[in-house]
């Protein structure tokens, strides 16, 4: 069996990282057949892996890390639409329109990506009906995601879009006091573009929030507690 320099398996069928949804989920038919037009590669944290505007070569699929994908405004706005996690195709819009990226892809940390070729992945496509069903969906839910966004910007005053990016925070872990620790991946920056807002109003948030005792930020680690009063804030 072929191994990647890094001691993880290059076929997706004996990954040990494959989650149970998006992409990795195809059969195993498909999957050898992906592996045998992908190319695997390594990319170290802050990375950008296509930048918005430019000609698609082809798709990534995100293996392992974590992925922001953000557009610029003509002021020269940056806002961060979503971060893409394992399992997800990044560039497919593009490639499957021929237009070019419409986001800017940059890794959050240390990530592994499978990239595959254009035209190669068009004509996979064409042979592997549940992979087109994946990618539709896949589509379906990146545009949803981008209307929730937009939504909640233009809502801020009802549900403040601040709080939103608190609540599904990943690897978060409740502690016997009740309270919910969390380790960020995304700087105050990343957060103030998630939300459409700068870093300035992030950090009044911030110290609002830690005022009234509803949660606290310590370097990345954040502490929640009383994620019923973030909830409310975001409407959940």
């Amino acid at each position: 069996m072929m191994k990647s320099p890094y001691g993880l398996s290059a076929e997706c069928l004996d990954c040990h990282l494959r989650p149970d949804d998006f992409f990795c989920s195809l059969s195993a038919e498909t999957l050898r057949a992906f592996d045998q037009i992908k190319h695997a590669s390594v990319l170290p944290e802050g990375a950008v892996i296509f930048v918005e505007g430019q000609k698609p070569r082809g798709i990534f699929l995100l293996c392992e890390g974590q992925a922001k994908l953000s557009n610029t405004s003509n002021l020269g706005n940056t806002l961060i639409l979503r971060i893409a996690r394992p399992g997800e195709v990044l560039g497919l819009h593009a490639v499957m329109t021929g237009q070019p990226y419409e986001l800017t892809a940059e890794t959050m940390q240390q990530c592994r990506l499978n990239f595959v070729n254009g035209e190669d992945f068009l004509q996979f496509l064409k042979m592997h009906g549940d992979a087109s069903m994946h990618c539709a969906q896949q589509v379906s839910r990146n545009s949803e995601h981008a209307h929730d966004v937009l939504r909640s910007i233009g809502c801020r005053t009802q549900s403040p879009v601040e709080s939103r990016s608190f609540c599904s925070t990943p690897r978060a872990v409740p502690v016997s006091n009740g309270a919910v620790h969390a380790k960020l991946a995304s700087t105050h920056e990343d957060i103030a573009h998630l939300t459409g807002t700068c870093r300035e109003t992030m950090t009044r948030t911030l110290a609002k929030f830690r005022k009234k005792g509803i949660l606290e930020l310590h370097g990345l680690t954040l502490i929640i507690h009383n994620m019923l009063a973030l909830e409310r804030l975001v409407g959940i």
